[in-house]
């Protein structure tokens, strides 16, 4: 299922809340079930960022073909990493 707009916007205006913490990994996995979500380090991820927020960075992950890959094309994105800076 592709990444919609609509779905980018809300979880970009949670990651950019002032209030933005650590729980808000459960919150975007409970409202989000039919992406898949990974959490890590910002500094676990070599690419560039979809897009970067205060505390954190997303990343596309394609899951389309056998190897996951990071995409910035969000019409192949089947899920998100959600990268936490510090």
């Amino acid at each position: 299922m592709a990444l919609g707009p609509d779905v980018l916007m809300e979880i970009e205006e949670v990651l950019s809340s002032p209030d933005a913490d650590a729980g808000v990994f459960a919150k975007l996995r409970s409202r989000f079930p039919h992406l898949s979500w990974t959490r890590c380090d910002a500094s676990d991820v070599t690419k560039t960022p979809f897009r970067s927020f205060s505390r954190f960075d997303i990343h596309l992950l394609d899951s389309a073909d056998h190897c996951v890959q990071i995409t910035v094309d969000p019409a192949c994105a089947t899920g998100i990493v959600l990268a936490a800076r510090k």
